[in-house]
């Protein structure tokens, strides 16, 4: 294949007979509402991350939702309105907007510009009398500073929940991240490590907080809940059951087939993450003395994409970048967000913003990120070194 023909996508199928012919088996039994497939998903998904329970939704974007959903009715340390919650000002919308739409106040720190994630130094400055929650995302692969956010969390009586859907299969001390804290979300979309179509995990060891997520998840009624559960009576009549409802919920469920996919899915993810790892070895080695900042692993990086940051340069230059990438047919993004605080729909949040955001900015300005696959991209790879002229 010559330069020219290359074409490096920015997410591609990880697909293969196997999810197909278990789409099928679905469709063969005419049942596809959430049923036994999902709950093989979950019962894998549990045992794969380690986790004593593990929720399946529709999407990442649901489970962030979810999981600040279920903090309010918990019997103890529930979270009330005007709450705050620490967030970085570099993640994806809803990591912020869950927060914002349960009356939460958002507290925006800074990156770190190395690796992308919460800048771990800015927690204290950031912490107030009203402060209950620290929701971090794990950026691209790539986790936070876990071991010390928890400390953080720990010392101050703080929930901690990660927002884990860049970064299945990424680890630190060989603890899967989205385990550290109350909870943690993964997301199963298209473009990311695993693929069930649409749809999204919740994993957690608390077993409270898992019976609210099966009643939030199912329109807030108990027939998804074991009969002896933390949070009712329920009655040894179904009939009684059917349409009893505890807690204001959502139809957050997934369908059968997505959770048939996850099944097979989850059978390759070890093989998916190790060719990312793979990859990002070559992209080191062709980057290491360039330009551009690249982004510094913590723990073992499952490795999404691959970032670009201009140590010295401008908003100009960067875009002057992107449309090199483009005409080469290798498909580019922003990093995350960016600075979200740049968005228009911050006039509908409650938030209050802590120091200088100056990382999240240049990383806004001066940088993009590439994608990585779950098959050998060296070729590639080459071919993005050769157009960015490193």
């Amino acid at each position: 294949m010559t330069t020219a023909q290359i074409h490096y996508p920015l997410a591609s199928s990880s697909w293969d007979e196997a999810e197909l012919n278990a789409i099928q088996k679905v469709i063969a039994t005419g049942n596809y509402t959430m049923g036994q497939h999902v709950a093989q998903f979950e019962k894998d998904f549990a045992l794969k991350f380690d986790s004593r329970y593990a929720v399946m939704v529709n999407s990442g974007s649901s489970a962030n939702l979810l999981a600040i959903a279920a903090l309010f009715y918990k019997k103890e340390k529930p979270l009330h309105r005007g709450d705050e919650v620490i967030v970085p000002s570099l993640s994806w919308s809803t990591t912020f907007f869950p927060v914002s739409q349960y009356g939460l106040k958002l507290v925006f720190v800074d990156i770190d510009l190395s690796t992308l994630n919460i800048d771990v130094t800015q927690l204290e400055a950031a912490l107030s009398e009203k402060t209950r929650a620290v929701f971090v995302p794990n950026i691209l692969g790539n986790p936070a500073d876990l071991v010390k956010i928890k400390q953080f969390c720990d010392a101050h009586d703080l929930y901690l929940i990660e927002d884990n859907c860049e970064s299945m299969g990424a680890t630190i001390n060989n603890k899967q991240a989205g385990t550290f804290g109350i909870c943690g979300t993964f997301s199963t979309f298209f473009s990311h490590h695993i693929a069930t179509m649409e749809g999204g995990v919740i994993a957690t060891d608390d077993i409270e907080f898992y019976h609210l997520l099966l009643s939030l998840r199912s329109h807030g009624w108990t027939r998804h809940l074991p009969e002896k559960n933390e949070l009712c009576i329920k009655s040894p009549n179904p009939f009684y059951e059917s349409f009893r409802f505890i807690l204001p919920g959502y139809n957050f469920r997934p369908v059968e087939m997505s959770g048939a996919v996850g099944v097979e899915q989850l059978k390759k993810l070890d093989g998916f993450i190790a060719a990312r790892r793979e990859n990002a070895q070559h992209f080191q080695k062709l980057f290491s003395n360039s330009k551009f900042i690249l982004q510094q692993e913590n723990g073992k990086s499952s490795w999404f994409g691959f970032s670009f940051i201009l140590k010295n340069g401008s908003i100009v230059e960067r875009d002057n970048y992107v449309k090199q990438l483009q005409h080469a047919n290798i498909a580019v993004r922003p990093i995350v967000t960016g600075n979200f605080l740049k968005n228009e729909a911050l006039k509908w949040l409650d938030y209050r913003i802590v120091g200088e955001h100056k990382n999240s900015q240049q990383a806004d300005q001066c940088g993009f990120f590439v994608g990585n696959h779950h098959y050998p991209i060296f070729s590639e790879l080459n071919h993005l070194a050769e157009v960015l002229s490193i």
